[in-house]
């Protein structure tokens, strides 16, 4: 056996192990690449998503922040205008209807600048639903008020149609019929007797003190029949009809009495 051929079988088996480890060192490169690939891209991706996250987190603050402002502003106007309402409601509402509860309700309101916006919003909600009830208690106070006025004209005009000549005779006509029994002869010497002593007039004066319709000399006297005697035509009939039926007998006997003597 050759002394160099067992070194150079050595460096041969060396050569091969070394080329083995190398491709090795290769396949493990290779097969590696991948995993690390697929790491750098989950650390992008989630990179990505972070910073995604991150401006999303800030847009909905900034988000949160304007619906907060606009919400505060829409809640003073609010605010404002049912304080407005409120306080017009409370001047029409003076001595007409009780506004306590309006009044306190705008009172607490009336720091609104102060509060919160659910504060706020809950004491408008509340005032204005006061207010309403407020304005129809108002309303129907007004209409209330509004039939007893036309009830009073009515009445007004009806006892300025009852006052009147025409009116007093009418009723003049009634009663001397329902409580006397006199008939259409009495009653126009009734028209003869009172229209010559103050032509049906409830205001008629004589200086002597003679007083309305019937003349009533005092015109107190007709108080025994209604204290309104100075103003209401009836009155004043109800009395010279009895006055005529006491002294007289019949309103023909008081007017012969007065076209001979001049007075009755």
């Amino acid at each position: 056996m050759n002394r160099h051929t067992a070194p150079s079988r050595l460096n041969k088996r060396t050569a091969i192990l070394a080329s083995a480890a190398a491709g090795i060192v290769i396949l493990g490169s290779l097969a590696s690449a991948p995993f690390v690939a697929n790491a750098v891209a989950e650390q992008t991706a989630s990179a990505r998503e972070a910073t995604s996250l991150n401006q999303q987190n800030s847009l909905d603050h900034s988000q949160l922040s304007a619906y907060s402002g606009l919400a505060a502003v829409k809640a003073k106007a609010q605010a404002e205008a049912a304080l407005a309402d409120a306080s017009g409601v409370l001047a029409s509402a003076s001595a007409k209807v009780d506004a306590t509860e309006l009044q306190a309700q705008t009172a607490k309101l009336a720091d609104y600048k102060l509060l919160s916006v659910g504060k706020v919003v809950k004491l408008t909600n509340a005032t204005v639903t006061e207010t309403q009830r407020t304005k129809d208690a108002l309303s129907a106070y007004e209409t209330a008020a509004a039939a007893a006025a036309a009830e009073a004209a009515a009445a007004a005009q009806a006892a300025a149609i009852a006052n009147s000549p025409d009116g007093a005779r009418a009723q003049a006509r009634d009663l001397a019929a329902s409580q006397y029994g006199w008939g259409g002869d009495q009653f126009q010497c009734l028209d003869n007797l009172w229209t010559k002593e103050s032509n049906w007039r409830v205001e008629a004066y004589n200086p002597s003190g003679a007083t309305g319709i019937a003349q009533s000399l005092p015109g107190e006297k007709m108080a025994t029949v209604g204290a309104d005697w100075a103003t209401n035509a009836r009155t004043q009939i109800i009395w010279g009809l009895g006055y005529i039926a006491g002294s007289y007998g019949t309103p023909c006997a008081a007017w012969g009495h007065s076209q001979s003597m001049n007075w009755y």
